[in-house]
């Protein structure tokens, strides 16, 4: 079941529109569900709405699997460079549009301080750390991976696909070394390996820019102890037409319910050819190894 309804952000002066999913049965239960907030909600459910004529379907995929959870997705701004200074926590320097003033800290404390406990009020939330997460792509991917550390006593989770780490990757390292002990959070990162070039070679998939900062990025939050699960989309772009294949591997990492017989068919390797398991229960990779993705095994859903 789907909800929208308009939210006032404060530092925009204007509402933003809210795209809720229910679970099937809430309704009809009196459980309560855990939540992960998203960035870009109108890009999450309906095609006729997403900005570009393809949504996730989140909710179809969600319904069918009957997941016990509820997705808050965050519209963004549309107008001129708004998202781009919404969905940054930092200043960039080096965008297609040129420099931007990043007010991403002011749309986080928006979201923990005003919508969170909003949804927690008028709806049945298990609003605890360990049943909140966090999750966008591109600009909302980078969002997400600052909300996880800035707000590690919020968000226990969180899924960064396609995170637009190269238009800040020293501020990106930083965030993670003068940020809180992660041995807590379970963070899923992707990207795909045709992005930012069509005609890459195989052979150099993993010493692209984007393979190297996504690398980097795990190897800090690992040292961290954060949980990771790192994933090259093999021939994926950077489009919600690529998002929306992730669907089952991304609520599998986030929500560490066991994965070996996942076949994903863009991962082609065998337990085999993964790196030794760490103390962490986290399968870890780092810059130089060349494969197409880690995993995290576990055997238990959220709770």
């Amino acid at each position: 079941m789907l909800e929208k309804r308009d939210f006032y952000f404060k530092e925009a002066e204007d509402n933003r529109p809210l795209h809720i999913y229910l679970p099937v049965d809430y309704e009809n239960s009196q459980e309560s569900y855990p939540v992960m907030y998203f960035f870009d909600g109108h890009n999450l459910f309906r095609d006729d709405y997403a900005t570009y004529g393809t949504s996730w379907g989140l909710s179809g995929y969600l319904d069918s699997i009957q997941a016990k959870i509820i997705i808050v997705g965050m519209e963004c701004g549309h107008q001129g460079n708004v998202r781009l200074e919404e969905y940054s926590p930092y200043d960039l320097e080096n965008t297609p549009v040129g420099p931007i003033h990043g007010r991403g800290h002011a749309t986080m404390e928006w979201i923990v301080n005003e919508i969170k406990p909003m949804i927690d009020e008028n709806y049945r939330t298990l609003p605890d750390r360990d049943h909140t997460g966090i999750g966008g792509s591109s600009m909302g991917g980078l969002m997400s991976f600052y909300g996880a550390i800035a707000y590690h006593d919020v968000f226990s989770k969180a899924a960064c696909l396609s995170s637009s780490f190269l238009f800040a990757p020293e501020d990106v390292i930083n965030e993670i070394k003068k940020g809180p002990s992660l041995d807590d959070s379970r963070i899923y990162l992707s990207f795909g390996s045709h992005e930012l070039d069509e005609n890459i070679d195989s052979a150099d998939l993993w010493a692209s820019p984007l393979a190297k900062i996504h690398s980097q990025v795990n190897e800090a939050l690992f040292i961290k102890g954060a949980h990771t699960y790192l994933y090259m989309q093999l021939n994926g772009k950077h489009s919600e037409a690529y998002w929306r294949k992730q669907n089952d591997l991304l609520k599998r990492a986030e929500y560490h319910v066991h994965i070996s017989d996942m076949g994903v068919d863009e991962c082609p390797l065998t337990d085999s050819e993964y790196k030794t398991e760490q103390p962490s229960g986290c399968f870890h990779l780092p810059s130089q190894q060349s494969s197409c993705c880690s995993r995290t095994e576990a055997s238990s859903s959220i709770s």
